[in-house]
């Protein structure tokens, strides 16, 4: 489909949603948006898009719809509402939702959908506010594979990275995997923070240096290059390299967890991550983990 035969729809223009309907304007198509505050659709129809006062309004112009909206429950009411998206939406619409939301509401409304030949596809975001502003999101897309190619280049002006993650529900498994490792991290960057700040080091500056290195090694997604978590046999290459990495983080783990003891701060992260960073890598915990477990037992 050439991109005239496109015309995109965008649903939902807030932090998120803005700046990346904005980099849909000068789309070949038409652009059209909507959103319940007035003062959101000016900048919009100023540079040249159509405003619609309901989602259904949307649908009538749009082949291809955006939503991004807050929840479950705005998103049901965006795509089954009495002004939503199904009322006048045609047979091969393609809806994608850049909310977070559960899996089984994305299943539960691509089936909806599919009743009246629109693919609902789940298309959750990553990259935060500044990636929007920037154009370089990653978009984790959960559908077939028609919807799939039908977005990917609409999407791209908005994000540097479009994955086809697989069936509806896959892009909100996908980024629900993202976001637990998002979070452990932050917990565990408080815990540093713990540490250091009893060792009297500047935690900003500390943050200067995990900043700088993260961009550079690719932080903790580094490791995630295997196809599997299962064991690693001895004899296959990534033995040797996940290895030498559990060797490095036991032995700096079990150095930090002395330095805590010494300090009086506990931390709790750092004792699983020793315990557990050996097996997690498929490699089997090392001597270190051995040894530092059963003394802290």
């Amino acid at each position: 489909m050439t991109q005239t035969a496109v015309t995109l729809g965008y649903i939902g223009l807030g932090n998120m949603g803005a700046p990346m309907a904005t980099r849909l304007l000068d789309w070949p198509g038409g652009l059209t948006v909507c959103d319940t505050r007035p003062e959101a659709l000016e900048p919009f129809t100023a540079a040249g898009a159509t405003a619609a006062a309901t989602p259904a309004a949307v649908a009538e112009r749009a082949s291809v719809i955006s939503v991004t909206v807050l929840d479950d429950a705005q998103v049901r009411d965006v795509v089954t509402g009495a002004d939503g998206i199904l009322s006048t939406a045609a047979p091969g619409t393609v809806v994608a939702v850049h909310s977070t939301i559960s899996d089984t509401t994305a299943v539960e409304l691509a089936t909806l959908c599919a009743g009246a030949g629109i693919h609902l596809i789940d298309a959750p975001i990553s990259g935060g506010a500044p990636g929007a502003q920037q154009g370089r999101l990653a978009v984790m897309i959960g559908g077939p594979e028609e919807a799939f190619q039908t977005v990917r280049e609409p999407f791209a002006r908005f994000a540097e990275l479009v994955v086809h993650a697989g069936g509806v529900g896959a892009g909100t498994r996908m980024k629900l995997a993202r976001n637990l490792l998002h979070f452990i991290s932050f917990t565990a960057a408080t815990e540093a923070q713990r540490l250091a700040e009893a060792a009297g080091i500047d935690i900003r500056a500390l943050g200067k240096v995990v900043r700088h290195t993260d961009a550079i090694t690719g932080g903790a997604g580094a490791i995630m290059l295997r196809d599997t978590t299962a064991p690693v046999a001895e004899s296959d290459g990534w033995f040797s390299i996940l290895g030498h990495v559990r060797n490095l983080g036991e032995k700096d783990l079990s150095l930090a967890l002395d330095l805590g003891d010494r300090l009086d701060v506990d931390l709790p992260l750092a004792a699983i991550a020793l315990e557990r960073l050996g097996a997690g890598l498929g490699v089997g915990p090392g001597t270190i983990a051995d040894t530092t477990t059963k003394e802290r037992a």
